[in-house]
């Protein structure tokens, strides 16, 4: 008898000794200015994403093989926040998406690699400098190699028309997406987010392409001593077209079940983690 008691306490107290689940659900999206416009500063080029060992959104197997599961869109529960930003003139939402995970610290939680938005690896390369600009510049008769335009990637969500919804084939190497980085959801006695994302966004930039040629005057009558008058050396400053990258990054402590918004001057994301059975 007393035996089954133990059995009975020890089946009723189980849940407690069970691994917690959290739901986690996260709308990304961009505001509808022209960065120069924002009283901000960035830098025209900057160190890329760190993204190794991440794992692309739709791969399922290393998702499982981490304990993660994505969830379905009936299983959301922000659409209207979704919702409202899709229908005010001042935002883009570019990415929508959900998934399950364990109760992990910060060096086992999964690192997720996400992509959406427009894919501009056709207009421009992997520094940001225009394709176009490269191929106007080339002499007559040399052609540059052409590099293959992709539209694979994770594309979760987007409403600019440019590319279809729903997720795609993992992204190549070339690929320039408009929303590219990495999200991280761990315990480690609170909840917390870290966030790498970079916002790309086509802009103009000047560059120097050379010197103004110095006036130079001859002393003797021979000609072999050639003076500047130690003029000032001016720059030659082109604007070029390219694509640049304004990085958010972020880490919040959370709350499960409270609703989070993590701001950036173009761009923000608001967050929700729910613990499973709760």
């Amino acid at each position: 008898m007393k035996k089954f008691i133990y059995l009975l306490l020890l089946a009723v107290s189980w849940p407690s000794f069970a691994a917690r689940q959290f739901d986690i659900e996260v709308i990304l999206f961009k505001r509808n200015i022209n960065p120069e416009q924002v009283n901000e500063s960035w830098p025209d080029t900057q160190k890329a994403v760190d993204l190794r060992g991440t794992i692309e959104f739709d791969d399922k197997e290393h998702l499982a093989a981490k304990g993660v599961r994505v969830l379905s869109p009936n299983q959301y529960q922000l659409n209207s926040e979704y919702n409202k930003l899709k229908n005010h003139a001042g935002f883009t939402p570019l990415a929508h998406i959900a998934w399950r995970q364990g109760d992990q610290g910060k060096g086992a939680a999964p690192r997720i690699h996400l992509t959406a938005g427009q894919n501009f690896s056709d207009r421009y390369f992997a520094d940001g400098t225009s394709r176009d600009a490269v191929t106007s510049e080339q002499p007559l008769g040399i052609s540059t190699a052409a590099v293959p335009s992709t539209e694979n990637g994770i594309v979760v969500t987007t409403d600019n028309g440019l590319t279809d919804t729903g997720l795609n084939e993992p992204a190549m190497d070339q690929s320039l997406f408009e929303l590219d980085g990495k999200l991280q959801v761990y315990v480690q006695h609170y909840l917390f987010v870290d966030a790498d994302i970079d916002l790309r966004e086509p802009g103009r930039r000047e560059v120097i392409v050379g010197t103004e040629p110095l006036e130079i005057d001859t002393l003797g009558g021979e000609g072999n001593v050639q003076v500047g008058h130690l003029q000032e050396v001016k720059k030659r400053v082109e604007v070029e077209e390219f694509l640049k990258d304004f990085r958010f990054k972020q880490t919040r402590r959370m709350k499960s079940s409270e609703t989070h918004y993590l701001d950036h001057p173009l761009m923000g994301m608001i967050i929700q983690v729910r613990r499973v059975g709760a």
